[in-house]
């Protein structure tokens, strides 16, 4: 139906913005719609009529650009309460002059709808009534659904730019007290540009998407980035369950590598609360049946997002502490953001049959001046999701694995993706709180232990089956890995690997494997994955070389478990330590075998590469020589 006809079927609703403003009352709570959805006509007007208010509440989740009723000037007729604390609100906040309500997303609706926290009035925007005497929300259902069911006094800019969008957005005109037509382009967001140190961090997260997973992806650089990434890695028929989304979400659904088509709850759909983005974003979602929005009691449950196989939670962080604490919405005692929906889709994906909870962060702040993993959050700092929550968490210099892991091994972990100049400060202080112990080396690399060049993945057909081996650099937390690889191994080979008769292995020794100077030195293992979820990693090998600077050769060394020799993965993984070693100009390997260990003299032997070789008949050892 037309403008017209709308406007004269609802003529005793339809006021211009100044006649609705005037309805609300001195001492009012006003609650204002989210994002790039608020009735920002409306919002100006508040403004304007500021001389009539007085001690008014006005609740919000999230507001862009210009707030005029956020400004000192109106601190006597507005106070601002808000669930998250965006830029344009945060300085209020940070001088008392706003309030700001840490709470779960998924609870909000709740609040209004139980009347916890009771609404006089809502300010909302929606697209024209249709036929039938129904208008959507558009890109903001979110907590402005219950919001609009809530209020004593609902007030709705109409707006024909609002797209019409399915699922639960639609709100019943004779629910609404006053509709103001007016026609205005939306609020658009745009995400900040993506950096090198952005895009790692997204091609990490890209690494841990699996086929058929389904995705909570958010707004800004990062999400953008792991979209970016997704586009490169050949997965397929991923699902999207979010609370909000961008531009970044199209050329996923453009390409085909978002589907929809193998999730198991809303199977084929689009599941979120709100959108953030651009005009396209906004004629792309309307009237479009891919796309349903819910509100956030819906959308944020993790119940109901624990339903989804494979959900990936991919959210951020101010500060994570060396045991795996999160804190996200405050940078010591200020507030910066909020808790939003971080919790919420970080246990839903705990429920999650394979799913992945994640936090990413820049490794520093302030320029590089401060390590945002640290010993103990900031003083004044908030947790908002537990230690015990977590998964993952990724900087640019890699990924920890927390889940599950004790104390010790998370300290390693997170200090091996903290910046390198921030690492032996931060293990001397875990150190002195006893998280690790006390001769733990300190780290070497002065890079990344995830460095793409030296990760491969082989298949190896064996009578048994194929196995599946992935070879990469070895890490400071993969000491307890190699401690069960060498217990694994049979007598003769730990004689012939350590030329003595070992029962136990000393930590120094088990220091030893990883404590390598990647400039010079390289020590990769070669690991097999198990476990349901196929997470757990065991390492069955370990190859290195340390390179002797002054003859520009490497002395190497291999260690291959009893079960999985024979099989060609000690040559496989020979090979990658050439190459490695070719690329960095190493001349040649060096090998030191016992007399009696005949099956590593066969072996070197077979490579093909040895070009000298004698019996030391001091030390009772080959030497081998072996041109890269």
């Amino acid at each position: 139906m037309s403008k017209i006809d709308w406007t004269q079927k609802y003529k005793k609703k339809v006021v211009n913005a100044s006649q609705a403003i005037k309805k609300i009352k001195r001492g009012a709570r006003i609650f204002l719609g989210t994002g790039c959805g608020v009735p920002y006509h409306l919002v100006q007007e508040l403004a304007k009529h500021a001389g009539q208010m007085a001690d008014n509440e006005i609740v919000h989740l999230l507001t862009l650009g210009d707030t005029p009723s956020a400004d000192p000037k109106f601190q006597n007729q507005f106070r601002h309460n808000t669930f998250f604390v965006s830029a344009n609100i945060r300085e209020a906040v940070s001088e008392g002059r706003a309030d700001y309500t840490p709470i779960m997303l998924s609870d909000i609706p709740d609040l209004f709808r139980q009347k916890r926290m009771p609404l006089d009035v809502a300010l909302i925007q929606i697209s024209p009534p249709d036929r039938n005497g129904y208008s959507s929300l558009g890109i903001s259902v979110d907590i402005t659904k219950s919001a609009s069911e809530s209020a004593d006094l609902v007030i709705a800019q109409v707006n024909e730019k609002m797209p019409i969008t399915h699922g639960d957005s639609f709100i019943d005109v004779r629910d609404i007290d006053y509709l103001v037509p007016y026609n205005e382009p939306l609020r658009e967001f745009e995400a900040a540009e993506i950096d090198d140190t952005i895009d790692k961090i997204g091609r990490y997260v890209a690494r841990l998407v699996e086929n058929e997973s389904t995705l909570e992806l958010g707004i800004g650089a990062l999400p953008q980035s792991v979209c970016n990434n997704l586009l490169d890695t050949g997965v397929q028929n991923l699902g999207i369950h979010t609370e909000m989304f961008s531009d970044s979400l199209i050329p996923l659904i453009e390409q085909g590598v978002v589907t929809n088509k193998k999730k198991n709850l809303h199977r084929g759909k689009v599941i979120a609360s709100f959108a953030m983005g651009s005009e396209k974003l906004y004629n792309y979602i309307d009237d479009n049946p891919m796309f349903q929005f819910h509100d956030t009691a819906y959308v944020n449950d993790p119940y109901v997002i624990g339903q989804n196989n494979k959900m990936i939670a991919i959210n951020s962080a101010l500060e994570v502490d060396l045991t795996g604490q999160v804190c996200a919405d405050s940078i010591g005692h200020s507030f910066y953001s909020g808790i939003g929906g971080q919790v919420d889709f970080i246990r839903g994906a705990k429920r999650s049959n394979g799913g992945k909870a994640i936090i990413c962060m820049l490794s520093t702040a302030m320029d590089g001046k401060v390590s945002r993993i640290v010993p103990r959050l900031s003083e004044g700092a908030g947790v908002v999701t537990t230690r015990g929550d977590v998964d993952v968490v990724i900087t640019e210099y890699g990924l920890a694995i927390l889940h599950g892991k004790t104390i010790r091994e998370r300290v390693l972990s997170l200090i091996a993706i903290a910046h390198p100049k921030f690492r032996n400060e931060l293990l001397e202080t875990a150190k002195k709180m006893h998280y690790v112990f006390e001769d733990q080396v300190p780290f070497l690399v002065q890079g990344t232990y995830f460095a793409s060049e030296y990760e491969i993945q082989e298949t190896f057909k064996t009578a048994d089956g194929p196995i599946e081996v992935e070879f990469r650099l070895i890490r400071p937390d993969d000491t307890d890995r190699i401690k069960e690889l060498f217990y694994d191994l049979s007598e003769e080979s730990i004689y012939f690997r350590f030329l003595t008769p070992l029962k136990s292995l000393r930590r120094q020794t088990l220091q030893d494997f990883y404590n390598v100077d990647q400039s010079s030195d390289i020590s990769v293992v070669a690991v097999v994955r198990g476990g349901e979820d196929g997470e757990t990693e065991r390492i069955i090998g370990a190859g290195r070389y340390l390179l002797n600077r002054s003859t520009n050769e490497a002395e190497f060394a291999l260690l291959i478990q009893d079960e999985y020799q024979d099989k060609g993965i000690g040559t496989f993984l020979l090979n990658h330590l050439m190459r490695i070693a070719k690329s960095k100009g190493v001349g040649a390997f060096i090998a030191y075998v016992h007399p009696q260990n005949q099956p590593m003299i066969r072996f070197i032997h077979k490579t093909g590469k040895v070009v000298e070789s004698k019996l030391s008949i001091q030390d009772e050892e080959y030497i081998f020589r072996l041109k890269l």
